[in-house]
């Protein structure tokens, strides 16, 4: 009998295009694709943010680069993917919050959440596979949902309206791109301490909330979400497409 051998998670000669990597998620995200040995590519508005990661990752012997895109730019960041890619990882982790009771959204505010969370990353996504399909590669692409693709929250509606929207094209997608041997797949994190949550994190009130609704009694780090998304991007997670994996210290279990 010979015994099963357990798939790599590394990403040697994988190229990674992780966005929203000037912070947070997605430069954790950058650094773990880093680290399992893929070149990785950090996008975001502003390459001057990411050129400090840069340098640190190159000081660790590490393959960076950073790139400049504002993926609510739908053709400007269509003709980017095409010029720099193909891409065999996608992290798209550029996304934004206006928080507010429902009856108090402003249609301007509506407007933003929904052409970063949803309209760039649709676009960003197909732009990555459309790659990927013309040149006959398999890839996983890795879209950061949210906990509260799930779940509803207070004063997060239309975050939560964008969230399951990124949910429901994941699934639609990962049927399409299934036969070109693309995966995509989405990482739900709880609330994470990121310079984006600062403000909720500032308040102790909502702090001891949180921490009464995750039920393993922490709020989350980014390190927490590394090792998911070197298992995503990684032949470890093979047989995984059209799905999530939630990392939410149990606020969903209920």
């Amino acid at each position: 009998m010979s015994l099963p051998k357990t798939p790599s998670f590394r990403l040697d000669s994988k190229r990674a295009l992780i966005t929203g990597a000037s912070s947070g998620i997605g430069l954790g995200c950058a650094v773990a694709l880093a680290q399992a040995g893929s070149a990785v590519t950090l996008a975001a508005r502003s390459v001057k943010k990411l050129e400090e990661t840069v340098d640190k990752l190159h000081n660790l012997g590490l393959s960076a680069n950073a790139l400049e895109m504002d993926v609510r730019d739908i053709e400007a960041t269509q003709k980017v993917v095409a010029s720099h890619g193909p891409f065999d990882i996608l992290v798209n982790s550029a996304g934004t919050a206006a928080h507010s009771l429902a009856i108090n959204t402003t249609e301007q505010d509506y407007d933003a959440v929904v052409d970063l969370n949803i309209k760039g990353a649709y676009f960003l996504t197909t732009a990555v596979a459309k790659g990927l399909i013309q040149e006959g590669k398999p890839g996983s692409l890795i879209n950061i949902s949210s906990q509260m693709a799930h779940v509803g929250g207070i004063e997060r509606a239309v975050y939560c309206a964008t969230k399951h929207a990124v949910e429901g094209f994941t699934k639609a997608m990962a049927i399409e791109f299934g036969p070109h041997h693309i995966r995509v797949n989405t990482i739900c994190p709880t609330f994470v301490r990121t310079p984006m949550t600062e403000p909720t994190f500032a308040n102790p009130d909502r702090v001891k909330w949180l921490e009464e609704k995750i039920k393993l009694g922490r709020v989350g780090e980014v390190s927490d979400m590394m090792g998911a998304v070197v298992y995503l991007a990684s032949d470890a997670s093979s047989l995984m497409t059209g799905t999530h994996m939630l990392i939410d210290g149990g606020w969903t279990a209920d």
